[in-house]
């Protein structure tokens, strides 16, 4: 058991070196206003920026107007699919909110005359990785976090509990799907968190990976 350790220590430990190396050949992370350029030639080109989309674990909260007795807090289950008053299955996982209220109201429509349907997301567990952000390595508590509109990576490491004593802050890289591929960028995690400098802070968008190396100096 102690063997096994050691070697998922010595991979982790490894893998951080290799972030480390090629910190000095990434480029930095997207401000603001790069994003907006990037997301306004995305949406001329026919791709959108992604819209929050429910997944397994998540509650919803479903309004249904003028029905109280209809409307309700519903958990999604392991397969994607949920249970309400008058529908006995419907399926969530991968819906923006609209388009399963939508589903829900052409459901209904058997019963009720003209529902009007509104639903809201409630994140009580982990929520579809896609929309998460996922933080590794030398943070007080690394783990995944539910993406909020407008989501910072200050955000982040103040969620997180901050740098440990060992981190390489500024040899910290973000890790981000964009379309098939993985792009890599720098992150000044000392400039922002021990020295302040706002302007080290970048928006973050779902699905990206914060990874911090350790200092071995």
């Amino acid at each position: 058991m102690t063997l096994v350790r050691l070697l998922s220590s010595f991979a982790l430990c490894l893998s951080l070196i290799a972030c480390s190396t090629l910190d000095s050949t990434l480029s930095s992370a997207p401000t603001s206003a790069s994003l907006g350029s990037s997301a306004a030639r995305a949406s001329t080109s026919g791709n959108v920026a992604p819209n929050y989309r429910f997944g397994p674990g998540e509650t919803i909260q479903i309004f249904v107007w003028r029905s109280p007795e209809l409307s309700t807090t519903v958990p999604i289950r392991p397969d994607g699919r949920f249970s309400m008053p008058l529908i006995e299955d419907l399926s969530a996982a991968g819906k923006t909110p609209t388009e399963l209220a939508r589903d829900i109201e052409d459901k209904l429509r058997a019963y009720v005359q003209d529902p009007i349907v509104t639903v809201i997301a409630r994140v009580d567990g982990p929520g579809d990785p896609r929309q998460q952000i996922k933080i590794l390595g030398q943070a007080v508590n690394p783990s995944s976090l539910p993406y909020r509109s407008g989501m910072t990576v200050l955000d982040v490491i103040i969620s997180v509990g901050g740098l440990t004593e060992f981190a390489e802050g500024n040899s910290a890289v973000l890790v981000r799907r964009e379309g098939i591929e993985k792009t890599s960028y720098r992150l000044r995690l000392d400039d922002l968190v021990r020295k302040g400098d706002i302007a080290a802070d970048r928006p973050l968008l779902p699905g990206d990976t914060i990874i911090i190396p350790e200092s071995f100096i």
